[in-house]
């Protein structure tokens, strides 16, 4: 009896140290704000560069179509982030590896899903984040010391995605042959926002009419960009969702502040949910509508998308929403179940890199072009931790009722 009442107590003492770890992860600060370094964004760095190196790429075009092309551009993307918030002569390392995946994504492997007889070639798609990933790179430099043909590949780049919007009769451009998606697009238009940041403007023109024929083509029932559209008109051919806003909401701030933040208190109202009680999550469709998940989404528990959540805490960063973006983070270190070591740090036991790959780049989100942004009326409930605290205490706390129980026995003997 001693020895199976010993093996009770230390699991009651694990599972009373997970509790008191879940709190600690509710708490503690988990972004670093316009200006911080999140924690441990350096280590899950190290560990997907390590991963990407081991083929974590390949994994993630098997799931997906653009998988590969995510996982290098998003840890690229990652790296400028953490790099600009470094002073101008420790960027070595941010720089190296922000151009070490611009090469991939510029590579066969990165360009073979797409096609290159579309306008843009390879589509706007990657066009789109590839040209964002240059600009980026750009950024990393003193401006008398860019590279000059760095500057040229971003300068043509650019030209050729407006001289694409300007012969175009709708705003979204395709992805892929007969198919488009507004958030491709919107990425695309934000590179050229960066471009007149980094460079001598020139595309304030083809920017403004993307505007205006984006505001034409709004999803009827919510108001917002609507997630697939017509390739021939842009017309709203399915409603806004959750996966697709997350990136929008993240990039449009860059193009129309003032539009952008219409849009987020819109998206924030129609889609951001606490389901159960149990803390903010991001819904796949809006309030009142339910459909099938897909490869973007994943699985649909309560009508709750896991990708459309991480990207969102990007996206309420660069809105300046520190309290959505705080309590998101903060949940996502509950649930995510991080693992660290002295070098590495991954979450979901490191099952699934791709995903790893999003948060770090949400993790880190600021405007790379607009001014920070004032923050909107929170809308999380400040209490929003306590059913979670609650059930973590409750989980410890009937951890120990065998150990108690059987102490009791014991004793009667």
């Amino acid at each position: 009896m001693t020895i199976v009442r010993r093996l009770v107590a230390v699991f009651a003492i694990l599972v009373t140290l997970f509790a008191l770890v879940g709190v600690a992860r509710l708490i503690a600060p988990a972004t670093g704000g316009v200006a911080g370094q999140p924690p441990g964004v350096d280590r899950q760095l190290s560990y997907l560069r390590a991963e990407l190196d081991a083929g974590a790429g390949e994994d993630a075009q098997a799931m997906f179509p653009e998988g590969w092309f995510f996982a290098h551009a998003l840890y690229g993307l990652t790296r400028v982030e953490t790099g600009l918030r470094q002073p101008a002569e420790g960027r070595d390392e941010a720089l190296r590896e922000a151009r070490w995946a611009l090469a991939r994504l510029e590579s066969p492997a990165g360009t073979a899903p797409f096609s290159p007889d579309l306008t843009p070639a390879y589509g706007v798609f990657h066009a789109g984040w590839t040209n964002w990933l240059r600009g980026g790179v750009l950024a990393l430099q003193p401006a008398s010391g860019r590279d000059p043909a760095e500057v040229r590949r971003f300068t043509e780049a650019s030209a050729a995605l407006a001289t694409a919007f300007d012969a175009s009769a709708t705003p979204y451009l395709a992805a892929y042959p007969g198919q488009a998606w507004p958030v491709d697009s919107t990425v695309a238009v934000a590179s050229l926002r960066l471009h007149d940041t980094l460079l001598p403007p020139r595309f304030d023109r083809t920017t403004r009419r993307w505007l205006d024929g984006v505001r034409q083509r709004l999803d009827p029932r919510t108001g917002l960009l609507p997630h697939r559209v017509d390739p021939g008109t842009g017309a709203p051919a399915e409603v806004a969702r959750g996966t697709s806003q997350s990136v929008i909401q993240r990039f449009l701030p860059e193009i129309d502040p003032t539009f952008a933040r219409e849009q987020y208190l819109r998206f924030r109202t129609g889609f951001v949910v606490s389901p159960l009680g149990l803390g903010p999550a991001v819904r796949e469709y809006p309030r009142g509508l339910d459909g099938p998940g897909d490869v973007d989404s994943g699985p649909l528990p309560l009508g709750v998308s896991f990708s459309a959540t991480v990207v969102t805490l990007g996206a309420a960063q660069v809105q300046g929403d520190r309290v959505l973006a705080g309590a998101l983070a903060n949940y996502g270190e509950l649930v995510g179940f991080p693992l660290d070591t002295p070098h590495t740090r991954r979450y979901a036991f490191g099952l699934l890199p791709i995903g790893d790959a999003f948060l770090a780049w949400s993790k880190t989100a600021r405007p790379w072009v607009s001014a920070p942004a004032d923050p909107p009326p929170a809308t999380v409930d400040p209490w929003w931790r306590t059913p979670l605290v609650v059930l973590l205490v409750l989980v410890a706390v009937l951890a120990w009722v065998p150990w108690l129980l059987l102490r009791r026995r014991s004793r009667r003997r």
